[in-house]
This record gives structure tokens, sequence and C-alpha cells, in this order.
């Protein structure tokens, strides 16, 4: 199974547009980070987790033949604003399979209804194939079992997905003891870890490796990174053995 880290950043990206914050400054290419997402290979079926607004140039980094599936953790724009440039691939494919919450379906079909509703369809918008995600029942890709894992981003539900031994979960604030215990026998997880300082809806760097630490994957990732995190070399360094800053474009292996 490859994984690869699409984009790291949080809802503005990094750089934000017109900050002057020394890590919006950065030349390390590991500080500039787009919205975050991750593709997720194994065989010859791609998925990729979350489409957001940097989903084409995400994507022309990345060329991929197919897209099997589009599995969304919640509605933000940062992580689904992507999805009329699916386009490519419909044309190609026909449908796009995507899962999600069935709230999250509604509030798609609200902001995108020229490509969810069948009736007076515009020529040349992409399609998607529906699948209502039951956060208790795994279900297939590929012929491959996938987990849904939900978490809460402030009060709102989100969904975080595992496959195998490969886990990935952003845009969470609390996740109850019996959502843990899907987590078991990681080898690599997948956690958003903002910033240094509290936040209402999103991990901190400290509750993101207290929740690393207790789920104990071999391996953890942090991702959804604010620019309030500080400079990549920096933190890397100081982060507990086996938990590293992910960075766009970082492909790992399983």
């Amino acid at each position: 199974m490859k994984i690869t880290f699409l984009g790291t950043g949080t809802s503005q990206g990094i750089p934000i547009i017109g900050s002057d914050h020394p890590v919006c400054q950065s030349d390390d290419l590991r500080d500039k980070r787009l919205r975050s997402s991750v593709m997720v290979q194994w065989n010859d079926c791609t998925v990729v987790i979350d489409c957001g607004p940097d989903f084409r140039q995400q994507m022309l980094l990345h060329p991929i033949a197919n897209l099997d599936a589009i599995l969304f953790t919640h509605e933000h724009a940062d992580h689904t604003a992507g999805i009329d440039d699916i386009r490519p691939f419909f044309f190609r494919q026909g449908d796009i399979p995507i899962y999600a919450l069935p709230r999250v379906i509604d509030k798609l079909t609200q902001r995108f209804g020229y490509i969810f509703n069948s009736s007076n369809k515009y020529p040349g918008a992409p399609a998607v194939d529906v699948h209502h995600v039951n956060p208790s029942q795994p279900f297939s890709v590929c012929e491959q079992l996938i987990v849904p894992v939900m978490g809460h981003h402030n009060r709102l539900e989100v969904l975080g997905y595992r496959m195998e031994s490969f886990a990935y979960l952003t845009d969470i604030k609390t996740i109850s003891e019996d959502e843990i215990q899907k987590l078991n026998d990681l080898d690599v997880l997948v956690l958003n870890a903002l910033r240094l300082e509290q936040h209402h809806s999103h991990l901190n760097l400290e509750e993101a490796i207290q929740l690393a630490q207790k789920i104990g994957a071999k391996t953890t990732y942090f991702t959804h990174i604010s620019h309030h995190l500080g400079f990549y070399a920096e933190v890397e360094q100081n982060l507990p053995k086996n938990v590293h800053l992910a960075y766009d474009n970082l492909t790992i292996t399983i």
C-alpha cells in the first residue's frame, strides 16, 4: 500500500495570501502546504481522501490514470471544494464513486447541485456515484475493506478511515474510546495537529502527541498544519520517537 500526502496544510494553506509570518516566508519546501488530502494506492486501485480546492494542482503533481473513489471526512470547503475538478476522470471513467456521511452528501448536493442532480444536467458537468457511509459498518473499495472511524470536530461528526494497518484522521478534536479501539495494531497513523495553542475544534500539538501515544501506531504523521505550529525543521527535531510531521508530496509504503 502506497500513501502520498497531496496536501498537509490547514484551511488557508501555507503560505497564507498576503502573510508576512516567518513560516509563510520560509524557503523550505516542507513549509509549503496545500490543503489537506491523501492518496492511497494498492494493486491497480487509487483512492483519495478529501478533495479540496487544490485538487487540480495536486493531481498535476501526481498524475494518475484512474480515480476509483473519493472518501470524504466532512463537508468543509477545504476538504470538498475541488469536486468540480474530477471532470477529467469522469470524462474517461464515468460517474466517480464517492463515500461520505449522509449529512455530508446533503451539504454537497446543496452546494454542487449541478453535479448531484440528474435532472436537467448541465452538459460537461461531472457526475458521482453516491455511497452513504454508516460509521458502524465497514465497506469495500476495490476489494479493500475500509473501516470508518468517527471523531468530533468540535460538535461536528467527522470520519476517519482505516485500511489494513493504515489510518487517516483529520480535523478531529475528540474521539471516543470505542472508536479508538478500531485503531489497534496500526503501522501508520495520520492525525491532525494544527498549532501549539489550544483550538476549539482541532487537536493542538500536545493533544495530538498524547493521542498518538495512546493509539500506539508504529509510526504517526501529523497533518492539517497551520503556520502557527512553526518551521518544519524545528518542530520535527523535537517530536517523540516515531512521530513526524508530514509534508506535501511525502510518500510512504506499507
